[in-house]
């Protein structure tokens, strides 16, 4: 187990509120109203109506994790190079969890693990402008001090699982904030790509992976810059997939 280091300073500008319906939500309509620094984030203690990927729900008990949204302007960011945000965010949030635990990985395409159990959901919406980013609200849940977890999420797992002790919430929020503003900031494509493909999860050997019509065993290629995931097959055969086109098994 690790020790963490505290961040005793913080520049980080938000608004919190005890219950909303969506941290995401809440942010683009307050995004609508005025015009927010970028960074800002919204951060609650519970979720009326969470969501994941594709619609999927988000189990947090109150007031025991993270739940909240940042606000960025990529506009030097193309459509085309969008995944670029996903491996910031999810880079941004390794980092800092690294400082608390071992064996963090990034499941593709920005699923955070510890070893084979899920820590953090990410869920970014873009607004566009011609053929670049004009905004994009990033929301992240992290279980944090959640002891049990109820429903029927597969693989859930929190902070105060992995070390046995309770962890100061803000704090870790500031080091995730600094840590994707940094990588924001600098936006070193070759740097984000190589440490990226780094920390993928079961990015080394073959593993297991089925679509709507085969279960196959393959091992990780590359990830292409539009997100898509090149794997190959013990045959040698190559496929790439988009998100929610291959799963893990």
């Amino acid at each position: 187990m690790k020790t963490p280091v505290e961040n005793t300073t913080s520049v980080l500008k938000s608004y919190y509120c005890k219950e909303t319906h969506s941290t995401n939500a809440l942010l683009w309509e307050m995004s609508r109203l005025s015009t927010l620094e970028e960074g800002f984030i919204v951060r609650t203690d519970f979720q009326t109506a969470g969501k994941g990927q594709i619609g999927n729900s988000w189990e947090s008990e109150a007031g025991k994790n993270l739940l909240f949204s940042m606000i960025l302007y990529p506009l030097r960011v193309s459509v085309e190079n969008q995944f670029l945000l996903s491996q910031i965010v999810s880079l941004g949030i390794k980092k800092a969890l690294d400082e608390y635990t071992d064996g963090i990985t990034i499941k593709w395409p920005n699923d955070i693990y510890w070893n084979e159990k899920k820590l953090v959901g990410i869920l970014i919406e873009n607004s566009l402008q011609g053929n670049k980013i004009k905004s994009a609200v990033i929301g992240i849940g992290l279980n944090v001090n959640q002891k049990t977890f109820v429903s029927n999420a597969p693989n859930p797992v929190s902070l105060l699982q992995i070390t046995g002790k309770r962890q100061n919430r803000k704090a870790l929020l500031d080091k995730i904030h600094r840590n994707i503003m940094e990588l924001y900031a600098e936006l070193n494509l070759s740097e984000i790509r190589t440490s990226y493909a780094e920390a993928l999860y079961r990015k080394d050997g073959f593993h297991t992976y089925s679509t709507e019509t085969e279960t196959f065993q393959a091992r990780i290629i590359s990830v292409h810059s539009d997100g898509q995931l090149e794997l190959e097959t013990k045959l040698g055969e190559r496929k790439g997939f988009y998100f929610k086109e291959v799963r893990f098994q």
